[in-house]
């Protein structure tokens, strides 16, 4: 009888063996766009799960298309006031969550060391950006869906084809992250919250979103014009209210400031 070892051999394949078992690791980054879709949930839920960025995406939108659809306070010409009001308050909606949301959440995100972490990840910085976007475009989704019902409601009436209307949002989506991501990557937290409600009420009231940028003077108009909000409102009302097809100079202006923003924040922003 041979001699038994009490001491026996580890499993072909196994850990100790050199093999490529089930406990041999296997590190590294997960494939980029893996990392960028966990990431853009990521972003999405947390988004969803605050209040105050509710409050400012969805319900001062809806209160004021409401408001001023129903309530004769500002001359929006001829027509129903529904049917101007609707792509202005639209283009808010892309701002609200675009820029001043995604502004105020990424500089305090900023500041509590949150991306001080994600710096140390295989996330790259440009993919962080791009995660973040892809974030705000689904909660824009939900934001146009509950605001063209609530237009429905009050009697909207859209004109123009959906393509138009699709490129207009995307490129005001690019235009605000961009420049939203800039004023978190760059400010202190605390001036960021300041700076992007300021800029968010200022834009509210003159970027053609609720008062049309005819009663303005003739030189505002042409310096008004140029703001991301004013093109996309005014691009937007082209198309869905007196039917147009691709409104291309405000296509144009939407592009200059998306790549502007996106770079500036792509070669400025500061992870701490």
């Amino acid at each position: 009888m041979n001699p038994v070892n009490p001491v026996d051999p580890a499993p072909t394949g196994t850990r100790g063996t050199g093999g490529t078992g089930a406990y041999a690791p296997k590190p590294g980054a997960a494939p980029l766009p893996r990392m960028i879709a966990a990431q853009a949930a990521l972003e999405t839920k947390m988004l969803l799960r605050n209040g105050e960025q509710l409050l400012l995406t969805v319900v001062i939108p809806t209160l004021l298309l409401v408001l001023f659809s129903t309530v004769d306070i500002v001359d929006t010409g001829a027509g129903e006031a529904v049917d101007f009001l609707a792509p202005g308050i639209l283009a808010l909606a892309v701002m609200s969550t675009a820029f001043t949301g995604q502004a105020i959440a990424t500089g305090f995100e900023r500041r509590y060391g949150v991306l001080k972490r994600l710096a140390a990840s295989p996330l790259p910085r440009w993919a962080l950006m791009t995660a973040k976007t892809l974030s705000v475009l689904v909660t824009e989704v939900l934001q146009i869906t509950l605001l063209t019902v609530i237009a429905f409601a009050l009697g909207w009436s859209p004109q123009g084809g959906p393509f138009a209307v699709l490129l207009l949002l995307v490129l005001g989506t690019a235009a605000f992250s961009g420049l939203g991501l800039l004023m978190a990557g760059t400010l202190r937290a605390e001036a960021t919250l300041a700076a992007a409600n300021l800029v968010f009420l200022l834009l509210l009231v003159g970027g053609g979103v609720v008062v049309p940028l005819e009663n303005f003077p003739d030189a505002a108009q042409d310096v008004l014009g140029l703001l991301p909000v004013s093109a996309l409102s005014e691009g937007l009302r082209d198309v869905l209210q007196d039917g147009a097809g691709l409104p291309w100079g405000q296509v144009a202006i939407l592009a200059v400031w998306a790549v502007a923003g996106l770079a500036a924040a792509g070669r400025f922003f500061r992870w701490e």
